[in-house]
Formats: structure tokens, C-alpha cells, sequence
């Protein structure tokens, strides 16, 4: 599914890097700035109609991980995030495991090792998907992918 010439880049966080204190979450014991980073992708594949944003962290102490964040129905016209960009229709932030919606920096638990956080960004055969805003992010994901022609990740890294 990965495509080499669908790339997603950022200012904010760098590959195998460790997240700056801007995009850790303010709650649950940590004190960052809890602001999304900027994106920008380009290079998506010929039939892209929209794309999906979904940020996720596999080293949680959870079978399923932590979800971050999750966008939707992002119009194939847009190419990038600024940092802390706030989204509107027909964008989607559907409900993450903090139970909310929007950007959830990282947290993982004190001394759990280096947490890995997945930003990845797909292109979708479809302009629209229709999801309700508190589906379980693990559905999200299922629906997403099945759309995907092509994504392209950015692992940004993170302990306390």
C-alpha cells in the first residue's frame, strides 16, 4: 500500500525523532503544548478523491494502542496542515481514545520506554467517507484503509 512517491513531511517532527514538547499532550501528568504539527503531502496517486489522517501510538499498554487522532474527508485539494490548524467541513475529527476529538498529543506512561507515533496520511478512492464522529477509531481505521490507495508515515518517538 505504501507508495514512494507519496510522501508526508513536517517542520514540527522529524522520522525517528522525538517529538517536540509542543506535541505532547497537556493532561494525564504531562505538560506539553497538546499542538497538532503541520503536514504537507504530495505525490498521491492517480484517482486520489480525498485523504485520511490517523495518528496512532502501537506501543500503548492497550491490545489496540492509542489513537491520537483521526481526520477524515480531508478534500483532495488540500495538500498540508499548518501547526495547530483548527479543521472544518467537510473535515472530519472523529473521536479518539481520549475520548474526544481533535489533536491528543503524546503521554505515554512514566518509565513504559519509547512510544512510537505513527502520522500517517492515506489517499482515498472515495471523497467522502461516511463515518459518524464517535465510531470507534479502530473501525475508523478498518474503513480507511479498505479506501487506500496509498499512504505514506512519519514515526515520531516519545517517553517520560
Amino acid at each position: 500500500m505504501a507508495n514512494s512517491t507519496f510522501t508526508l513531511t513536517s517542520e514540527s517532527i522529524k522520522n525517528n525523532q522525538t517529538l517536540a514538547s509542543e506535541q505532547v499532550l497537556n493532561g494525564f501528568g504531562c505538560s506539553g503544548g497538546n499542538i497538532s504539527p503541520d503536514l504537507k503531502w504530495q505525490g498521491a496517486p492517480e484517482g486520489t478523491k480525498s485523504y485520511a489522517l490517523l495518528v496512532h501510538d502501537p506501543d500503548a499498554p492497550r491490545p489496540t494502542g492509542w489513537w491520537h487522532w483521526l481526520v477524515i474527508n480531508i478534500p483532495a485539494t488540500k495538500t498540508e496542515f499548518k501547526k495547530g490548524e483548527k479543521l472544518s467541513a467537510p473535515m472530519l475529527e472523529t473521536v479518539t481514545d481520549f475520548n474526544n476529538t481533535g489533536y491528543g498529543g503524546a503521554c505515554p506512561p512514566k518509565g513504559h520506554g519509547v512510544h512510537h507515533y505513527n502520522f500517517t496520511i492515506y489517499a482515498l478512492d472515495v471523497e467522502s467517507l461516511d463515518i459518524a464522529v464517535d465510531t470507534n477509531p479502530n473501525e475508523v481505521e478498518k474503513i480507511v484503509k479498505s479506501h487506500s490507495l496509498a499512504s505514506s508515515t512519519i514515526t515520531a518517538l516519545y517517553q517520560r
